[in-house]
């Protein structure tokens, strides 16, 4: 009789304990819909974000491509294409960039280096980049230097360091800027042909049937 008293007793303590524990134990469960960074917009990835947040293009036109030269700010870009040249004798087929020699070109979208080429009394020393649909070529001139290890048929993604800013080739001594060119291809173009377009507005926003 004793015993079951005692194992009543020890039975009812042990319940108070397990209660007084319920009742001072906080247990959070975080939702499986928290995010724990910031989202980008539907369809984009971290990957395809552009150093200001603006969504790269990802060779298929789907978004705006990235500014070329580093520390440039999409509002400070003015539009030059088609203005004259040479006394007017020719259009000017491209948006100059002014910036500092030195200052890192930057992949306007992702694509493929299709020529790494120097024009004596053109471009200088120049890029020649296919977009990963290769229905555009992306053309960089004048420039000081490529980055380290570039080299023909490397694949490179927005974003990506593959120049630096100069004045070399026309651009005239103490001239620095990037001179950036966006060209539709056809089918069968080489690496030198295309349809010049202006690629003010590929940087500032991307139209409906950009391509």
């Amino acid at each position: 009789m004793i015993l079951s008293r005692l194992g009543w007793a020890v039975a009812g303590l042990l319940v108070l304990i397990v209660i007084l524990f319920v009742a001072t134990t906080r247990v959070e469960i975080a939702p499986f819909d928290t995010p724990s960074k910031r989202q980008p917009a539907d369809g984009v990835n971290d990957a395809d974000m552009s150093a200001d947040g603006q969504a790269a293009d990802r060779g298929d036109g789907s978004g705006m491509l990235v500014v070329p030269v580093a520390g440039v700010a999409r509002r400070d870009l003015t539009p030059n294409f088609a203005d004259p040249r040479e006394g007017g004798a020719r259009r000017h087929e491209g948006l100059d960039i002014m910036a500092d020699r030195g200052t890192p070109v930057l992949a306007a979208a992702p694509g493929r280096i299709d020529r790494l080429y120097f024009s004596e009394g053109g471009g200088g020393v120049t890029i020649y980049e296919r977009s990963a649909d290769g229905r555009r070529t992306y053309y960089y001139a004048h420039l000081d230097r490529y980055a380290p290890d570039l080299r023909e048929g490397q694949r490179v993604r927005a974003g990506q360091w593959i120049a630096n800013v100069g004045d070399s080739g026309n651009a005239g001594a103490g001239n620095y800027h990037l001179h950036f060119g966006v060209w539709r291809r056809a089918r069968g173009d080489g690496w030198w042909r295309g349809t010049p377009i202006d690629p003010y507005p590929l940087l500032v926003s991307e139209p409906a049937g950009a391509h």
